[in-house]
């Protein structure tokens, strides 16, 4: 008797997957700007809109009073800004206190984070203490500092009394009220850039570290030819971002006295003080909102002069 055996048969193949449809297939292009979505609306609300609004007011007169009331006056704001000498004096006084404030705030910061860096007792603490003047709102920040640079009574002069030094009176001097208002700006943002360029050293490879120890090299030889190239964009963010702080500053020379003025010869009156006293002093708008524009077209250049010098000096590095 002959068995016959049966291949099994295979199995139906199965139906093809349905396409989507063309409307479902445009729902999922569509997917990724919707996450986006909420950014930009907000961004063109807050952020585009003002600008270009600003634009549009500082070519008309609008006084304070009457906003709906506006005067067609082209480049005339930008013509009276550029012949009010207390504009000069309030950019020369914005220049000087940035760079009083940002130069030692940034070589501070660089030092302490690289002590940081290092295994230290208490590192946790310190990291967590470097915070708190950053922490710490403008307004009591200055008043504190008010009190501490006060001409009868404040602590600088008792030391420097104590040095046998005449007292100075912080806020009526050039120097003195800059170096005061630089101070404030130092003590609340040297923490804040410390922990950044802390973040940038832990991102070097210890390779490099353990190299240059093999090679003899001391923590200072380390620091100068692994840290500092290694934390060269970090360094340009963070001299870009206090380059823009400091052309913004506005609350540390507001309530250093209360005014508005910026000291009785304009002394220590930034950017940013001028525009105040144009719009709400004085309720020149128009001239007001020119004088934001102007600190944006500003901003611009020294943010491009940053950029421009970091490519420049990258592709130097490069071509060696």
């Amino acid at each position: 008797m002959t068995l016959l055996s049966t291949a099994p048969t295979p199995p139906p193949p199965a139906p093809p997957a349905p396409r989507p449809s063309a409307a479902r297939r445009s729902l999922r292009a569509l997917g990724p700007y919707a996450y986006v979505a909420p950014f930009f609306t907000l961004f063109a609300a807050f952020g585009l809109f003002p600008l270009l609004y600003t634009a549009f007011v500082s070519l008309y007169r609008v006084e304070l009073q009457t906003p709906g009331r506006m005067e067609w006056r082209g480049l005339d704001n930008y013509v009276a800004l550029f012949t009010d000498t207390y504009f000069w004096t309030s950019l020369r006084n914005t220049f000087t206190i940035g760079v009083l404030s940002t130069v030692p705030q940034l070589a501070m910061a660089l030092g302490l984070a690289h002590l940081l860096n290092y295994r230290l007792r208490g590192r946790t603490f310190f990291r967590t203490a470097m915070l708190l003047p950053y922490a710490t709102s403008v307004a009591a920040a200055t008043l504190v500092f008010a009190q501490l640079f006060g001409r009868d009574f404040g602590v600088a002069n008792y030391l420097l009394g104590l040095a046998g030094i005449a007292p100075v009176d912080w806020q009526t001097g050039t120097v003195a009220s800059q170096l005061a208002v630089s101070s404030i700006v130092v003590w609340r943002w040297t923490g804040y850039n410390a922990l950044i360029y802390l973040a940038g050293m832990q991102t070097i490879p210890t390779e490099l570290y353990e190299a240059a120890e093999m090679d003899g090299a001391s923590r200072w030889r380390q620091f100068l030819h692994v840290t500092l190239p290694g934390l060269r964009p970090t360094i340009l963010f963070t001299t870009v971002v206090s380059t823009i702080g400091a052309t913004q500053l506005f609350g540390e020379p507001l309530l250093f006295e209360g005014s508005v003025s910026g000291g009785i010869s304009h002394q220590y009156q930034t950017l940013g003080l001028y525009m105040y006293e144009q719009g709400w002093g004085f309720f020149h708008l128009g001239r007001a909102a020119a004088t934001a524009w102007v600190t944006f077209l500003l901003i611009l250049a020294l943010v491009g002069a940053n950029a421009l010098y970091a490519r420049r000096r990258s592709r130097q590095e490069e071509a060696r």
